[in-house]
């Protein structure tokens, strides 16, 4: 592994808790790793301990085989060769963009500085830009000048702290697109900090969902949305709701019972003994459930949200469950209105039972 992080704690003088708590995982060289949770989670703090801006009191941090990090051992930042980029960007207004891309290469000869510009321009996509200035460049552009002077000195790891989020929500996840192919073309091993789930599936290989200083899980976006490990990653990835369930068995098949009715020829799902009484909360995505007027059981839209191509509907079963669905935009119901729905499940997502409330906003 080219990055490896192991039992990693950052603690804050005065404060009873960890900012990063015993986190572990790994990168390989040229992959491009996010982590992604709410505010204060210490997925920055983490990005920064691994830039070395941080101190860390435990584990280790390895970078190219070099151990940058442990409580013995502390690699200066500007030592352990890694490029970062700011949500700010943090361009000099005074330079033009030739010369801030080229700030952290004046160890090179004029000519290899010169070339080494014009041919990172040329991977974000800037050729023509050299001789403008930062006011004069949209804010993509600016990020991409950002993006730029990091890649330019050839850094070993390249970090990137919530670079999109002073973007258009529209720009972002098309953004994020293309610094994954840039990376990818540059060769480059990255990791990246969002709040954002729509960014972090657009850039990440490998994603890691951190909630209260733990890392809950590191893996590929499609495992957190089908095989989320903990029950914050399920309910932080997606849209969907933990409805109350039974396991059972019928003709030596199981079942899962639910409000919305039986669940049955499932590829994946635990046996009866896997919870107490076979009771469990089953996590129902919102592209689980299906708007079908013939359906026999029937749900009250509460909310609904236009998404373009699909609405996303909150809904209310008669025995008080909550639901979401997506729902093609050409069913515009309306709210209060009774729809049919049915649930179109091959796999369960289960976790031990809880008590629900539903707060439906209404």
């Amino acid at each position: 592994m080219f990055l490896e992080i192991s039992q990693l704690g950052v603690h804050y003088a005065g404060r009873p808790k960890p900012a990063v708590g015993s986190v572990s995982f790994s990168l390989q060289a040229g992959e491009i790793g996010v982590l992604i949770g709410p505010s204060g989670c210490g997925k920055t703090t983490l990005l920064r301990a691994v830039a070395g801006l941080e101190r860390a009191q435990a584990g280790t941090i390895t970078l190219g085989g070099q151990l940058v990090s442990s409580p013995a051992t502390h690699v200066p930042a500007e030592l352990r060769r890694i490029g970062m980029v700011f949500q700010d960007y943090a361009l000099f207004p005074h330079l033009d963009v030739a010369r801030n891309v080229g700030f952290g290469l004046t160890h090179l000869p004029a000519a290899q500085r010169a070339a080494r510009i014009r041919e990172v321009l040329e991977l974000v996509g800037l050729p023509d830009a050299s001789k403008h200035f930062a006011h004069e460049l949209s804010g993509g552009q600016q990020q991409r000048v950002a993006l730029a002077r990091a890649l330019a000195p050839s850094p070993r790891l390249l970090l990137l702290d919530e670079p999109f989020s002073n973007l258009d929500v529209d720009l972002r996840e098309r953004l994020a697109h293309e610094v994954r192919g840039i990376l990818k073309a540059a060769g480059a091993t990255a990791l990246f900090v969002t709040h954002d789930q729509l960014e972090a599936f657009a850039i990440g290989d490998r994603i890691g969902v951190m909630h209260q200083a733990q890392l809950h899980q590191w893996d590929e976006a499609y495992a957190l949305y089908h095989r989320p490990a903990t029950r914050f990653v399920a309910d932080f990835i997606g849209h969907g709701v933990f409805a109350p369930a039974h396991i059972g068995q019928r003709a030596g098949k199981v079942v899962v019972h639910t409000a919305l009715g039986d669940l049955t020829d499932l590829q994946e799902c635990p046996l009866p003994g896997a919870y107490p009484d076979g009771l469990c909360d089953v996590l129902l995505r919102a592209d689980d459930i299906v708007h079908d007027d013939n359906a026999p059981v029937k749900a009250q839209i509460m909310r609904k949200a236009f998404r373009g191509s699909e609405f996303l509907y909150t809904l209310r079963l008669a025995t008080g469950e909550a639901l979401m669905a997506h729902v093609p935009s050409h069913h515009d119901h309306a709210l209060g209105e009774w729809i049919g729905i049915r649930a179109e499940v091959d796999h369960v997502v289960t976790f031990a039972r809880e008590t629900l409330t539903y707060d439906l906003g209404v």
